[in-house]
């Protein structure tokens, strides 16, 4: 049975939601809430960074869904060019998954903001610019190597089913004999022609006058496979695009062949150096596709990071003072992390939720949640439904 695929969440609440205002506190608090039967709760540190006007926030908010968006697909592209290269082993897929040499959920356990990389004294916007720029820089580099590995990939198995194949579509090079060719004359070729082994009788009853000016007895059987019979045809070369056409007519396969002296060497030659190169570009494509997996991630995290601090600051105003968390889980247990922490956090959202009787929650109204996605606040939930508080869903 396969594995539950694994779930993260990511939240952030204000700190006077809490008794005494402490992060760790505030976290623990946080842990007890959700329980460890559903989740690993692990802190998830995020800067204060530089705050523009209000309006500015509200558009960062926006673009920073945008960019979540994308960096999810490519994530998700790299992760399918992973399997694509160990042929859909997702096993083998998932070791090379690491970011910056450790597991994603190790990464993301231990998230920290890259200060070297991405200084946090730096406008929300210019960092948007920077990792936005640095994604397309990555997709487009892992999808040029990616299609180059697809061409070479694509030419070796060409040259494969050449050898491989049956005698309808391989290599005749190394089949052959140049002997039972006429070369060199002014009137008469040879034609090569594989028939399927049940059309053989039919074959040699009409070969000769399929078409005219066929040189009769010339049929020579040249080799013979599970599916198909090679012959050899010796016609006048005025009607032989004629005798060709009538061949594909009787659902006989026209093969063109020209000897060349040393063909077959030239062709193992050329087989082996493809055979070579898909090694080589392989290898590229997967030491690219890993650090394409490494700097997809990462730049996902930093956005994270980056849509949980504009929308804390949108949701909770000034000071700066919340707690912010991950919670490792999967997709059958998500479902109780969310109902849990609404049970405990939903009278955050004020008069944006309803309750019942019993002081449940519902659902909020529809009117009300339009107003907060034009407010800039309607970004949180999983398919932008609004929630009482910052909470983010996402799968790797």
């Amino acid at each position: 049975m396969a594995p539950t695929p694994a779930k993260y969440v990511l939240l952030s609440l204000p700190l006077s939601t809490f008794d005494t205002g402490d992060k760790q506190e505030a976290l623990d608090s946080v842990k007890a809430t959700i329980t460890s039967e559903n989740g690993n709760v692990l802190p998830f540190p995020v800067p204060n960074f530089k705050i523009g006007t209000l309006d500015a926030l509200v558009q960062q908010a926006d673009d920073l869904v945008k960019l979540n968006t994308a960096c999810e697909g490519i994530v998700s592209k790299v992760g399918d060019s992973l399997r694509t290269l160990y042929e859909g082993n997702e096993d083998k897929a998932s070791q090379q998954k690491m970011v910056n040499d450790k597991p994603t959920d190790q990464y993301l356990g231990s998230f920290t903001w890259n200060k070297v990389r991405y200084r946090a004294d730096r406008p929300v916007g210019e960092m948007i610019d920077i990792l936005q720029k640095e994604l397309a820089t990555i997709d487009n580099d892992v999808k040029s190597k990616f299609n180059q590995y697809n061409q070479v990939k694509t030419n070796l198995g060409t040259l494969q089913r050449k050898q491989t194949g049956n005698l309808a579509t391989k290599s005749l090079t190394p089949i052959v004999n140049p002997s039972l060719l006429v070369q060199d004359s002014e009137y008469l070729e040879t034609h090569l022609v594989a028939v399927p082994s049940n059309l053989k009788k039919d074959y040699l009853k009409s070969y000769e006058t399929i078409a005219p000016m066929v040189v009769p007895r010339s049929s020579i059987q040249v080799a013979q496979d599970d599916e198909f019979i090679l012959f050899a045809v010796t016609t006048f070369k005025k009607h032989g695009a004629e005798f060709q056409q009538k061949c594909r007519e009787a659902r006989w396969t026209p093969r063109q062949y020209k000897y060349v002296e040393g063909g077959r060497e030239e062709e193992q030659k050329e087989l082996d150096r493809v055979t070579r190169e898909e090694k080589k570009v392989w290898g590229e494509a997967l030491r690219l596709t890993r650090t394409g997996w490494s700097e997809s991630v990462m730049i996902l995290a930093h956005v994270m990071a980056l849509r949980v601090f504009v929308e804390s600051v949108l949701r909770y105003g000034l000071p700066l003072e919340f707690v912010s968390a991950l919670v490792l889980t999967n997709t059958k247990l998500a479902k109780n992390v969310k109902s849990k922490l609404d049970s405990a956090y939903s009278y955050l959202g004020g008069n944006a939720f309803g309750r019942d009787k019993r002081g449940r929650i519902t659902k909020d109204d529809a009117a009300l949640t339009s107003e907060m996605a034009a407010a800039g606040l309607g970004h949180a939930g999983e398919g932008n439904e609004y929630t009482a508080y910052v909470y983010y869903e996402f799968e790797l």
